[in-house]
């Protein structure tokens, strides 16, 4: 690969052994982060199989872009987010498709960098966009919504207990510009138990809100049926709650699908100690009946 993947793929050879690639197949990679799960797909379906990546990301993409480069034109590579799935898939002629992967979430390359404003370790501004062209900041959302908007959406996306206290202490600590300082303001007004920080869930949850991640995974759903061509599978990797719910739920609604996964699939204790990012990584897979 051209560039080192600071992205671990989780769940790997879960995906590819699930959506079983083959030779003229077409696939689509919805989250491309480093292009991990894109590059078995693409290997798995030689020579001729071909793969749509997507990412809302331009950093990820210029990543997965360097990595993939040894594909050719195997790979088409788009940037934009997954809410917009079926149109893209349309416009480069991936439909029907036999695969789709999600692997929902932050990846560990936008983790790390610090100026992303991700982790409550950096410096770095309160940003947390996957897109930089979208409008909305954690810095404005921080500085902007009521303590008690602020306190609900802490609240839902972070299922953090301690929420009002959290955003009672953030909206006397007006303005907040990075990360580190957002963090010191929680860990003031919370303190500090055991080996979670506890900032951990309001980053989250203000991550989820700029990116409107569960709202995205809302209007993607149902267009995955659309999409997939008979027998064609859909793998789905989700690390929080709310979302793995969301998909356990559509998945066994859809009268389009049949779930291959009667419980999520987990990582192996192995892969959990080489990424312990994985540990709340829950993998789903439904295909579409003939």
């Amino acid at each position: 690969m051209a560039q080192e993947r600071a992205h671990v793929t989780v769940l790997f050879q879960e995906v590819i052994a699930y959506l079983a690639p083959r030779a003229s197949g077409h696939y689509i990679d919805a989250t491309l982060g480093a292009g991990g799960h894109a590059a078995g797909i693409l290997e798995a379906s030689a020579p001729t199989g071909r793969l749509l990546g997507l990412d809302a990301d331009p950093a990820a993409l210029a990543i997965a872009g360097a990595n993939l480069a040894a594909f050719g034109d195997r790979a088409t590579l788009v940037h934009s987010n997954f809410e917009r799935l079926g149109e893209v898939a349309a416009a480069n002629d991936f439909i029907p498709a036999d695969g789709i992967v999600f692997d929902l979430g932050l990846s560990s390359m936008q983790l790390a960098d610090a100026a992303r404003g991700f982790s409550f370790q950096s410096d770095g501004a309160l940003n947390m966009r996957f897109n930089p062209d979208d409008p909305t900041t954690a810095a404005d959302l921080v500085n902007s919504l009521d303590e008690e908007e602020l306190a609900d959406v802490i609240y839902e996306y972070g299922e953090e207990h301690a929420s009002r206290p959290i955003a009672r202490a953030i909206v006397r600590a007006r303005p907040i510009r990075t990360a580190s300082q957002l963090a010191r303001v929680i860990e003031s007004a919370v303190g500090r138990h055991g080996k979670i920080h506890p900032a951990t869930r309001t980053f989250q949850a203000l991550r989820i809100e700029v990116n409107r991640e569960i709202e995205v995974l809302q209007k993607v759903l149902p267009q995955i049926s659309e999409i997939l061509g008979p027998h064609g599978k859909v793998a789905i990797i989700s690390f929080h709650s709310l979302e793995d719910r969301l998909v356990k739920n559509w998945f066994r609604a859809s009268e389009s699908l049949s779930v291959l996964t009667k419980h999520p699939v987990r990582p192996t204790h192995d892969e959990t100690v080489l990424n312990p990012r994985s540990r709340s990584a829950k993998l789903r897979v439904a295909e579409k009946v003939a």
